[in-house]
């Protein structure tokens, strides 16, 4: 491909369906509206350490289950019919590795600062620390509810 969405800057954003999430949804379609970039929403999901096929529930579609998440996310925060170039993607790793790889050229990675796993009072979630700590990219960690002004 060799469109320009492939050479169009990118805003990178993880998410997982959690409020902190959301937030930080809302903070990179501001930011990809100021600069003109397309959004790529990630989210990851993973088998826990230690579980094997006969834990799992056998109906149990990780990834089926990942990508209607994002997509309800993605139309809850930014709605169905949006402006902005968003694509989704669903990648089955963890999520500090998957957005940390997808940040290379990217102008930005965007993360809460918590997501479902994190536990209550925390600053950072491991998540948001390990890709702070180790991204190709400048990384906002998005604390609070504020809604930035460009969406407000």
């Amino acid at each position: 491909m060799t469109d320009a969405r492939i050479n169009s800057p990118r805003i990178v954003v993880g998410v997982d369906g959690s409020e902190e999430s959301k937030h930080a949804l809302r903070w990179a379609a501001a930011i990809a509206d100021t600069f003109g970039a397309r959004v790529d929403v990630i989210s990851a999901w993973h088998y826990p350490v230690g579980w094997g096929w006969n834990t799992a529930p056998f109906d149990w579609r990780p990834g089926e289950d990942t990508e209607k998440l994002l997509r309800e996310t993605v139309d809850e925060v930014l709605g169905q019919e949006r402006s902005l170039d968003v694509h989704q993607s669903v990648q089955e790793g963890t999520a500090a590795q998957i957005l940390i790889k997808e940040g290379a050229g990217a102008l930005m990675i965007v993360v809460g600062s918590r997501g479902h796993g994190g536990f209550s009072g925390m600053l950072l979630g491991s998540v948001s620390a390990a890709v702070a700590e180790h991204a190709p990219c400048p990384v906002l960690v998005v604390h609070g509810d504020e809604i930035p002004l460009a969406v407000a």
